[in-house]
């Protein structure tokens, strides 16, 4: 996607406070978030006035911006030139930051996976709900204990992510690193629903747009 492009996508990201925090409730269903209960108000009269629908609570309520101190989106979601060669597909949104800023998981779910591949470099793979979302080019190493538990381990940050593990909305996950087939600074940050990726950039305009 081109440049100007991405910025017409995301015209309304300078709102969001540069990643500071928006968010959604992953636990409750929007069928059920609709189906909220009504309430019947009296008047000083005690005659009954008009039925009083509840607000229900927005869609995206209680998620996260998946990002601190973030800078700037540098790739979009969609066929791009890629950084190594050629054109490819990619699967995700580039959020830029400083080398060591803090990653957040956008939803409470349970890590499916950390792992170290030389695409993706060090990463996780968190599942909730029917979301799966992807966090790339970390930094810290995977380490595999004797029981063959899996760890993503970042000494300097004292952060140790287990495969397995509850993770909650907002929660620091790593940092922002180069690991893997990175030339710079950054979050890959792709998001899957049922099975089939979905461009995050629209994602984070809901969560904007419901606030």
């Amino acid at each position: 996607m081109a440049k100007g492009s991405l910025v017409k996508c995301l015209y309304w990201v300078g709102a969001i406070g540069l990643g500071a925090g928006i968010v959604a409730n992953m636990g409750q269903s929007l069928p059920a978030r609709l189906s909220s209960p009504v309430r019947q108000t009296l008047d000083w009269g005690r005659q009954p006035l008009q039925p009083q629908v509840a607000k229900p609570a927005p869609p995206w309520y209680g998620a996260s911006f998946p990002l601190e101190q973030f800078t700037a989106y540098t790739s979009a979601f969609g066929y791009r030139r890629h950084p190594m060669g050629g054109n490819r597909f990619h699967y995700g949104l580039d959020l830029a930051a400083p080398m060591g800023s803090y990653i957040r998981s956008w939803w409470n779910g349970k890590i499916l996976r950390v792992a170290s591949d030389r695409n993706c470099g060090t990463h996780l793979i968190i599942q909730s709900g029917d979301w799966v979302h992807i966090y790339c080019h970390m930094l810290g190493e995977i380490v595999v204990e004797s029981g063959g538990d899996r760890v993503m381990v970042d000494r300097p940050a004292a952060m140790e992510i287990r495969q397995g593990a509850w993770i909650t909305a907002g929660q620091r996950i790593g940092r922002v690193g180069m690991t893997g087939a990175a030339t710079g600074p950054h979050l890959h940050w792709a998001l899957r629903y049922k099975g089939a990726w979905v461009d995050p950039a629209i994602v984070i305009k809901a969560m904007y747009d419901s606030q």
